[in-house]
């Protein structure tokens, strides 16, 4: 599907090259205007993208942001699932000569899922925190340049340890894998963007203290109702839309398990322990 869509891209540029090298001679060809950045004409200017591992307690983080009278911070959107497929072969064409490419036109659909849910939710702030998304941080921050990130950290062997005792006939190397993907991600993404990084472990042992710090870095204040967030609606919590474990569904902070010991963590993942300060 892709190597057909290039092709045909190839032969249009091709086409275009032999339209200029055969035009009579005195006449002009069309003045086009220069095409505008369409990223700087979002419907939400600067959503909120929290970018962590599964299993590293973004819901928790999810349901204590969205407590606040000013925060929608809705289940994972997943926006990356979102596509945009022509269904004719000059459907690339007749976009291409609005300026609007695939990648872009997808940008446009996701900017107006989070407008609609703002909109719906009456609120200010939009946070997505979708796990997935550390997997496509820089298409996220090239459709929104003013996105803002939050990065959630948990250390890595005890993601594996959540992951295996959640999933139902799960391969130990094969999440192992995944984990590193993930976190590779984040890190990645921590090293190329601004941003707040918050640790799962800190969250769950003081979270007023971390939900004042998420408060100020995105410009409201802290409201104790966060810690409340029981006693709010937060829409389904189930499986694809986020955490629906017990702990979550109590209402109330609970207190992380205890670090894995050094020596249990994958070879795999070491270096990005070390990178985030669990092991030394």
């Amino acid at each position: 599907m892709q190597r057909g869509t290039e092709v045909r891209r190839a032969l249009r540029r091709r086409g275009a090259h032999l339209v200029e090298a055969f035009r009579p001679p005195g006449v002009k060809p069309p003045v086009r205007a220069p095409l505008p950045d369409l990223s700087a004409a979002r419907l939400v200017e600067s959503p909120v993208f929290v970018l962590s591992s599964q299993r590293s307690g973004s819901t928790l983080l999810r349901v204590l942001l969205n407590s606040h009278s000013q925060i929608r911070a809705p289940h994972e959107l997943h926006l990356r699932t979102l596509k945009v497929r022509p269904s004719k072969d000059y459907t690339d064409a007749v976009m291409e000569a609005l300026g609007l490419e695939i990648n872009e036109i997808e940008h446009l659909l996701w900017d107006r899922v989070l407008h609609h849910e703002l909109m719906r939710s009456g609120k200010q702030i939009i946070v997505d925190k979708t796990p997935a998304n550390a997997l496509i941080w820089h298409r996220i921050a090239s459709a929104w340049p003013q996105a803002r990130f939050v990065f959630l950290l948990r250390h890595p062997a005890a993601v594996v340890e959540s992951v295996m005792a959640r999933r139902d006939g799960a391969e130990y190397d094969e999440v192992v894998q995944e984990v590193l993907d993930h976190t590779s991600g984040v890190e990645e993404a921590r090293r190329h963007l601004d941003g707040l990084t918050i640790r799962y472990e800190d969250l769950t042992a003081e979270p007023e203290k971390e939900t004042r710090r998420l408060c100020e870095f995105l410009g409201v204040p802290w409201e104790p109702e966060m810690l409340d967030y029981g006693d709010q609606d937060h829409g389904p919590l189930k499986p694809v839309f986020g955490d629906w474990s017990t702990n979550i569904k109590s209402g109330r902070v609970q207190k992380a398990r205890p670090l894995p010991k050094d020596e249990d963590v994958p070879e795999p993942l070491r270096d990005i322990c070390k990178i985030w300060g669990y092991i030394s």
